[in-house]
């Protein structure tokens, strides 16, 4: 058994939010990820308040405030074994950013959001 609890990669940088924020639905299927892809997922971005920098300059909060989301820093073929499996476990919402440094996929679950992929 893999736990995030209390892990500062899921907490908003803003120091005022922590993991707690994040859905238990959710990190059970993130968990079930993580067993199955037999490498560390290394989680660049979890909950973010509205409050936090890139949040607040969005018109409506993004999907990070659901607590149904996380980016994981992955590549290559990683980042496809992770986006298969994120799919299995019923993810509705995958962005790729797979260009320059920095490369992540946004693995998202949220209800509040329509169902997508899209590249960064």
């Amino acid at each position: 058994y893999f736990s995030y609890e209390g892990d500062p990669r899921l907490a908003c940088p803003c120091g005022r939010c922590d993991a707690r924020r994040m859905d238990d639905i959710f990190m059970t299927h993130i968990d079930q990820l993580r067993e199955d892809v037999g490498f560390p997922l290394i989680v660049t971005s979890g909950y973010r308040c509205p409050s936090h920098p890139i949040e607040a300059k969005k018109s409506k909060p993004g999907e990070h405030t659901t607590g149904m989301c996380v980016d994981i820093a992955c590549s290559g073929f990683d980042a496809a074994v992770i986006t298969s499996l994120a799919l299995k476990y019923g993810a509705t919402r995958i962005g790729w950013n797979q260009k320059g440094t920095g490369r992540f996929v946004h693995l998202g679950w949220s209800t509040d959001y329509p169902k997508g992929t899209w590249t960064y």
